[in-house]
């Protein structure tokens, strides 16, 4: 049974339960707490003449009514059959006798028996009290949603709608959630929101709940700025953290990127921030609004709290922002510790190009041939060209010619003329060089 339904249950079996003492006193019937916020109020326009309840049946409800009190439900139900075989009963009485054994049934939990009861209950028409009609047939249309019969639920509601007067928000409500089991969305929003417009118009709140539905309908129907403004009263009127991400994450989707990140920032703010993932697309979007420094700093602050996972792909994500924050100590620190965690050399490729930036050409000649042996790149003829500069640079030239020509072998393989070009003019530009360093040492 869905959580709407057992809601559903436990909301029915209090209104029962206050109507039943009214059953006996007044002989009115199923007349259910008409105080209450969410039982149906209603004003009959005129009472009816309906037929005497005898005094002989009357006691024998009090009789059911004790047996159920003691939770007897079976000797209950059999005063009740007793009274409907001894002698002819008139309309009136056997409305109230099915009323009273719908709610035994009920209370039992069998509601497809309890609808039995409670339809022969209306069937007297209008030789019962107005108001045992009407709140009986709010209570099958309850009950039938309950059991799964959804048509018959808003058979029922739409009927009890057509005598009601001046209903609230609820019953709108209520076939809102019937139409949307039954998967029509477009009815249900209808339902629902003429509840919010009637709890509005009341200067009454509207539930929680109420908008999460509607959120769900919109979303379903890929109304995204009607999503948007819902949850724009979510996060004012029910602030949590589930829908400033979800806000967030709409907002991102339909490419307002600076209101996403205000969005994150206020969850942050409200210290609604909980997962891993939204210190990393925190960090996102504050690299996307190009201030990599903010970035870098926040998610150093989450990985040193242990908020993020101090794995390789995060160390790279924060070697990135710390890079383009031009933080490059930082940077190398970040990218060395995701290197050390990855399964390939895609990092130690970064790093290399890194130290070779910032002339740390022996450290680049180890990351680079990390890398290589590591394995897993794209494009490993770039690598090639990283490691044979860095060995240039530290006159290591057969060192960097063969890197060179290892390169040249890689883009051939790869058809990638460019990089093939490349590595075949330093490979001429070491053999000039080596020559020329010959001449000199012979001059010498």
């Amino acid at each position: 049974m869905r959580i709407v339904q057992k809601f559903l249950v436990v909301f029915l079996m209090s209104l029962l339960i206050q109507a039943l003492p009214g059953v006996l006193s007044t002989g009115l019937g199923n007349a259910y707490a008409a105080k209450s916020g969410d039982a149906p109020s209603q004003k009959p326009k005129k009472t009816r003449r309906v037929p005497t309840m005898s005094e002989r049946v009357f006691k024998k409800l009090g009789e059911a009514n004790e047996a159920m009190e003691l939770k007897d439900y079976t000797t209950a139900l059999a005063i009740t059959l007793d009274v409907l075989n001894s002698r002819k009963t008139n309309e009136n009485e056997k409305g109230q006798i099915h009323n009273i054994r719908g709610f035994i049934y009920f209370t039992m939990e069998d509601y497809a028996k309890a609808v039995k009861e409670y339809e022969i209950v209306v069937a007297q028409g209008d030789k019962i009290p107005e108001g045992l009609e009407i709140t009986t047939l709010y209570t099958l249309a309850q009950l039938s949603f309950v059991d799964g019969n959804h048509k018959k639920a808003i058979f029922y509601m739409e009927k009890w709608l057509s005598k009601a007067n001046n209903p609230g928000a609820d019953p709108y409500i209520f076939m809102g959630q019937v139409y949307y089991e039954m998967k029509e969305y477009q009815k249900s929003i209808q339902q629902i929101e003429k509840g919010i417009a009637v709890a509005q118009e009341r200067g009454l709140a509207v539930k929680e709940n109420w908008w999460q539905l509607l959120q769900y309908l919109y979303y379903e129907q890929e109304d995204y700025p009607k999503v948007l403004e819902i949850l724009e009263t979510l996060v004012v009127d029910f602030p949590k953290r589930s829908y400033w991400i979800q806000y967030s994450g709409i907002l991102g989707q339909q490419g307002y990127e600076k209101e996403q990140l205000y969005a994150l920032e206020s969850a942050h703010v409200l210290e609604f921030f909980e997962k891993e993932q939204d210190c990393l697309s925190f960090s996102g979007l504050l690299m996307q609004d190009e201030v990599p420094w903010r970035a870098a700093h926040y998610l150093n602050k989450c990985i040193d709290s242990g908020q993020v996972e101090k794995s390789s792909k995060n160390m790279l994500f924060l070697g990135q922002a710390w890079q383009l924050a031009s933080e490059t100590d930082k940077a190398i620190a970040a990218y060395e510790d995701a290197a050390k965690k990855a399964d390939d050399g895609k990092v130690y490729e970064r790093l290399a190009s890194v130290y070779l930036d910032d002339d740390q050409n022996k450290k680049c000649v180890t990351s680079a041939t990390n890398a290589i042996n590591k394995g897993g790149l794209k494009r490993i003829q770039n690598t090639y060209i990283v490691l044979g500069m860095c060995q240039f640079n530290i006159d290591k030239l057969a060192a960097a010619r063969k890197s060179f020509v290892q390169c040249r072998k890689e883009a051939k393989r790869d058809k990638d003329k460019t990089s093939r070009l490349s590595c075949g003019q330093w490979i001429a530009y070491i053999d000039k060089e080596k020559v020329r360093r010959d001449i000199l040492a012979a001059d010498g």
